[in-house]
């Protein structure tokens, strides 16, 4: 199977405008996830809607389309890219703009759960540590994952599920392993063509989370299950936080 990794990256950002050239390392941060990513899947291209980002990945020698202003989600950005590819893969990879330390590890564990047939897409979890606290499992910005005994996802929500019943909550971490979901998505790419035609779904606008759209509409969704914790850059202080950490990462390997 080849794999072609789509990196949709927005100039636009409430919480942080220009999020994706922004310097980490010296380097824009769309640059660091595209490194990331080249040298692990067959090919890989940056989807943007922003000739400033389309530049900066000309310069340090990325592969970039630019796409309609006008999608609702990376996956339908996703979509008009692979079009415009001029060639067929077996599964485009998702790939968020604004995770720069994604590891080879996760893809190839994404990369794996096609190795079931039956797989439609595929996603990645990590679970939650007692070391992560009650508050990090109940934050409703960090969505929780229900896996069935085939490792596939059963449901995503906001929420902390499954339910401990009789459980005091300051136990659920010591008594249940709960997934926290990493936003990193992979789809055969029939399936992608088709899940952009989908219209939202009743649990996907309850919870705002498109993942749930697919499910709905009978998608099986595989999951890889990854110990490593990667860091998103939502805010000028999660970049301040990455910088602190590449920096550390860096010292540790000299």
């Amino acid at each position: 199977m080849n794999f072609l990794a789509i990196i949709p990256a927005r100039y636009a950002s409430t919480r942080f405008p220009g999020k994706p050239l922004a310097r980490l390392g010296g380097k824009p941060v769309i640059q660091r996830v595209y490194e990331q990513v080249a040298g692990v899947l067959d090919d890989a291209v940056v989807a943007t809607d922003d000739e400033r980002i389309r530049d900066a990945v000309r310069a340090f020698g990325g592969r970039v389309e630019m796409t309609s202003p006008d999608h609702r989600s990376g996956t339908d950005r996703c979509w008009e890219a692979y079009c415009k590819q001029g060639r067929e893969y077996d599964v485009v990879v998702n790939v968020q703009g604004d995770e720069p330390f994604i590891r080879p590890s996760q893809l190839e564990a994404v990369k794996r759960c096609f190795d079931d047939p039956a797989t439609d897409i595929a996603t990645l979890v990590k679970p939650f540590t007692k070391a992560d606290g009650l508050a990090a499992l109940e934050n409703p910005n960090s969505p929780k994952v229900v896996l069935d005994a085939q490792s596939r996802a059963i449901y995503f929500s906001r929420s902390v599920i499954p339910y401990l019943r009789g459980v005091p909550r300051e136990e659920w971490l010591a008594r249940h392993t709960f997934y926290k979901h990493i936003g990193l998505y992979a789809f055969r790419a029939d399936v992608l063509r088709a899940v952009t035609a989908l219209p939202q779904s009743p649990l996907e606008l309850a919870e705002s989370l498109e993942q749930l759209r697919w499910l709905e509409n009978g998608y099986k969704i595989g999951v890889g299950i990854s110990e490593v914790e990667t860091i998103g850059i939502d805010t000028p202080e999660d970049l301040e936080k990455a910088e602190r950490f590449l920096q550390l990462k860096i010292k540790n390997e000299e």
